[in-house]
């Protein structure tokens, strides 16, 4: 799957497309944007959010667990040298501690996290 962006309206804007789909992306207006969409680092980090909830309940669903609903919030920001991603996940169903822990186990092997948490490559080229 290809991601392209492009310029939208206002002064940052971006239109992100990624095969049928479009989101908009912006940043603050105190930055020099309109704020009509999450900034970049927000859209970074929903992906790991919304992999989390996917892999969970995919788990859960094949392991026949009482999972009603997994709720996730990522805190996020530079702390130093590094950008930090803070994960709090919420069970909500009839779990025992020992199936929340083997689900937190899993969350921390949904896709997202495995990528973001090893070593990344990227490669730039001006056409």
């Amino acid at each position: 799957m290809e991601v392209t962006t492009h310029r939208g309206q206002g002064p940052l804007q971006q239109v992100i497309e990624i095969g049928p789909h479009r989101l908009l992306t912006d940043v603050a207006p105190e930055f020099g944007g309109e704020g009509s969409g999450p900034e970049p680092h927000d859209l970074l980090a929903a992906a790991l959010a919304a992999c989390t909830t996917l892999t969970v309940n995919l788990y859960a669903k094949r392991k026949g667990w009482l999972l009603d609903e997994v709720q996730v919030s990522i805190r996020h920001g530079q702390e130093g040298a590094a950008y930090a991603l803070h994960r709090s996940i919420r069970y909500l169903g009839a779990l025992s501690e020992e199936e929340k822990q083997r689900l937190t186990d899993i969350a921390n092997k949904c896709p997202v996290h495995k990528t973001l948490s090893g070593q990344i490559q990227i490669t730039t080229e001006a056409v």
